[in-house]
């Protein structure tokens, strides 16, 4: 098992030997606590406890090479004085689960106390293990579900063809990054580690500390980059080079079993993360669904799509909301109740998720380059919330969907099983295959979700169907003119396979290159990225006898306030990079003749092993991942997204802003009858909506256009200072303070 291969020799043994300092150890805390243990067991106390009743659940681990049960003690609800966990079975699913049976005889259970009250030891050793293990895993394997839906679009004839040549190609990435030396993706993220830790689960108390050695070792023993930085001063950063810290966050619980949620997060579906302050106007299906869509659009293919959605509405503060979205796009609470409750239960909404794929799956931006799957599922959890709060959170999780669960307990531990041989599902036959995606929906419940069936019928015909026939080879040791000329007699859209020299650089190097330039002109930009195409990337540790680590695109939008001012002096005039840009680099490129060229994110693995020859650096050295790279590369794929006419690929899925007619002028005052019983220091604010019900001859996109505009606040609508602004400007009257706001207010 891939377990044994990555521990290494040497490591383990010393671990057995140390099992008799571990009992030692339990031996002195029961000596130390005995007291302790006989208050814990007096009869009062017991009689308490016995208010609560325990349920016991177990996972069967089918196929592994040893199976067991893994211990899921909850509290259930005490009706005698009404407490209701917000959160409930969370960890009631059907995880698969393997027991590792190196680490396994380290647990030791014990009795502690006259009452011989039961006590799990886990020793610090066996946290770094597992800590290492799950973060090495994450970053090379992935969930059986994952890889099931990446072949459900390969056989939905109404995926595009382009849905269909990035979901082969990412399948592609998963079997070359399962052998274990190449990362899924050159982005190997911050470490996130959520764990629930029994009550009756004794430890060294270094947990944070045994955790982050396992994490430590994990990046330096392995492939994986170190993207973490730390402030030196206010303005001053440099980077860590351990990939520490990484986030670690354990809770207790009731029983004797540790479980852990480990998650590795890249940049780019971190940065996707959004969260809004609403009000209870968007408490309604339509205006619920459109502003759902609305953001889904903005959400761009940066982050590597097909993406895992998650929503969440409500929470009891803006952390508990963004932590929800976090875990609810880890699939963490898929078992979710399907409806709320009196006590304010957190529920799944399985028929808004239903909805909201669909909508999705007909904007027609698809798997990166236009089609049908731009999500995978959806997840909608609903959660209470105080009463003039409205939290709404969105996030993704990506192509490198890296999650792993853990179980830690007095009969051994048990790591959830990820999909280590890939290769494998081609082998399964199209009956089985639909079968098991079939129950893969997000939507999928214990009865129907009302015209589901309907709703895919009718996605068969998605907008941006692209047909792929053909593939432009470009020859990047051309001059520079000779390359943007053989790419202006191709449409945006067009594939393209991409052989010779590329220059690598990113956020510091251009920040650099810019400095220079503004210091010394156009002489000063460096000749490299005049000559050469630059490609946005920043590889990971490049294993033995490889030309590079995994190598794939990072996103491009962060490098857009650059191209303008190098394009000016015949700079970045061929960009290579993922997702979508800003109409700034259009206007860019149809002014100075340039184009930008998008790759596939999520195949960095793929990218290294077979198109990527030959690595060297360039300028620059003393920045690590972020130097600059001169690159050579075969068959390197893109698509043209950006040509030098003024077109954009993703310009049709950009949400322009509306005109406002000048008869909207004559009646602005009327909302103002909104504000006029308001207090001065109010935070309520006008939405949308309330704005078309206020003036006349007002449609939405219109009322949706003014809150953009004048919504300096970000609170998804306007405050009383930001409406009277808006009805100033848009009366053309002079902002001169109190005065002028005090009259507009007054109706003079």
């Amino acid at each position: 098992m891939m377990f044994s291969v990555w521990a290494r020799k040497g490591r383990l043994q010393p671990l057995v030997a140390r099992k008799q300092t571990s009992c030692n150890f339990v031996k002195k805390l029961e000596n130390q606590q005995e007291k302790i243990l006989e208050r814990i067991c007096r009869p009062g106390l017991v009689g308490h406890r016995r208010n609560f009743s325990f349920s016991q659940r177990g996972f069967t681990s089918q196929g592994a090479a040893v199976s067991s049960k893994v211990d899921n003690t909850t509290f259930a609800t005490n009706q005698s004085w009404g407490y209701e966990p917000i959160f409930q079975d969370e960890f009631l699913d059907t995880t698969e689960w393997v027991k590792c049976p190196q680490l396994s005889p380290l647990i030791q259970a014990q009795k502690l106390g006259k009452a011989g009250v039961s006590f799990t030891y886990v020793p610090p050793e066996v946290l770094t293990e597992v800590s290492e293990t799950c973060v090495r895993h994450v970053n090379h394997f992935y969930r059986r579900s994952h890889l099931l839906m990446l072949h459900r679009i390969l056989n939905d004839p109404a995926a595009s063809d382009n849905d269909k040549y990035v979901a082969k190609e990412l399948l592609n990435n998963a079997e070359v990054s399962a052998k274990g030396i190449l990362p899924s993706c050159q982005d190997t993220g911050t470490a996130v580690v959520m764990a629930k830790r029994g009550y009756n689960v004794l430890t060294n108390g270094t947990d944070e500390q045994d955790i982050s050695l396992g994490i430590l070792n994990a990046y330096q023993n392995g492939n994986l980059r170190y993207s973490q930085v730390a402030p030196q001063t206010m303005f001053t950063e440099k980077n860590t080079k351990t990939n520490l810290p990484a986030q670690i966050d354990i809770m207790a619980a009731p029983g004797s079993s540790y479980k852990g949620l480990y998650i590795v997060k890249g940049g780019g579906s971190a940065n996707k993360t959004q969260l809004f302050q609403k009000t209870k106007a968007l408490l309604n299906e339509a205006s619920f669904e459109k502003f759902i869509v609305d953001e889904i659009m903005k959400l761009g293919t940066a982050a590597c799509p097909p993406y895992h959605l998650a929503v969440v509405v409500g929470g009891l503060g803006a952390d508990q909301n963004l932590k929800t979205v976090k875990l609810a796009s880890c699939k963490y609470y898929d078992q979710l109740p399907d409806h709320g409750s009196a006590n304010g239960r957190a529920f799944r909404d399985r028929g808004m998720e239903s909805k909201i794929l669909y909508q999705a799956r007909n904007l027609g931006i698809g798997a990166q380059f236009g089609g049908k799957y731009f999500l995978h599922d959806v997840r909608v959890i609903r959660l209470p919330r105080h009463g003039a709060s409205c939290p709404v959170g969105i996030g993704v999780s990506c192509s490198a969907d890296r999650q792993m669960k853990v179980a830690i307990q007095s009969d051994g531990v048990f790591y959830e099983k990820l999909e280590q041989h890939p290769e494998k599902l081609w082998e399964l036959n199209q009956e089985t295959l639909r079968v098991e995606t079939s129950a893969l929906d997000s939507v999928a419940t214990e009865g129907e979700v009302p015209g589901l069936s309907e709703m895919e019928s009718e996605a068969v015909n998605v907008a941006a169907e692209s047909k792929a026939a053909s593939v432009v080879n470009i020859d990047l040791d051309q001059p520079m003119d000779q390359m943007l000329k053989t790419l202006r007699q191709y449409p945006v859209k067009t594939r393209v396979a991409l052989n010779g020299t590329m220059i690598v650089a990113r956020d510091i190097a251009h920040a650099r290159m810019q400095g220079k330039l503004q210091k010394g002109g156009a002489d000063a930009l460096p000749d490299y990225i005049k000559k050469h195409p630059v490609y946005y990337a920043g590889p990971a540790k490049t294993p033995e006898g490889y030309p590079s680590g995994s190598f794939g695109p990072t996103t491009s939008g962060r490098m857009d306030p650059y191209v303008e001012p190098f394009q000016a002096v015949g700079g970045s005039m061929i960009m290579i990079g993922k997702g979508n840009r800003s109409q700034a680099v259009t206007d860019a490129c149809a002014k100075h003749g340039g184009f930008y060229l998008g790759s596939i994110g999520g195949m960095a693995a793929t990218l290294s092993a077979n198109c990527i020859k030959s690595v060297e650096v360039l300028d620059m050295e003393e920045l690590g991942m972020e130097a600059v790279w001169k690159i050579r590369v075969e068959n390197f794929p893109a698509f043209i997204i950006v040509d030098d006419k003024g077109n954009d690929f993703f310009q049709e899925f950009k949400k322009e802003d509306a005109h406002i007619p000048e008869e909207v002028n004559s009646s602005i005052y009327v909302v103002l009858e909104f504000f006029e019983n308001l207090d001065r220091n109010s935070d309520q604010i006008v939405e949308a909506m309330e704005l078309v019900e206020g003036f006349d001859n007002l449609t939405i996109e219109q009322a949706e256009t003014l809150v953009r505009k004048y919504d300096l606040g970000h609170f998804g609508g306007l405050n009383l200072d930001e409406f009277l602004t808006m009805v100033m400007k848009e009366r053309g009257l002079k902002i001169d303070g109190e005065g002028a706001r005090e009259k507009l207010l007054s109706g003079e």
